[in-house]
């Protein structure tokens, strides 16, 4: 059996197909996951200032000459 040159061509384009396909899988997860993680930021900081001014207690300060 001889492997030719036309044979590890194919190999390596097919090698490279598939490393490619997993790329993009990784990329559009890790965008998918960067986008949620913002989301959820955003939503627990609105939240928290939500509550913050509903039990912020008022301060008057005067001035005293």
């Amino acid at each position: 059996m001889t492997v030719t040159r036309a044979d590890l061509e194919e190999k390596l384009r097919e090698i490279q197909s598939v490393v490619e396909e997993t790329k993009e899988g990784a990329r559009s997860a890790s965008v998918l996951l960067a986008v949620a993680a913002v989301a959820l930021i955003l939503l627990f900081y609105s939240m928290g200032r939500r509550r913050g001014r509903r039990s912020a207690a008022r301060v008057e300060v005067y001035r005293v000459r």
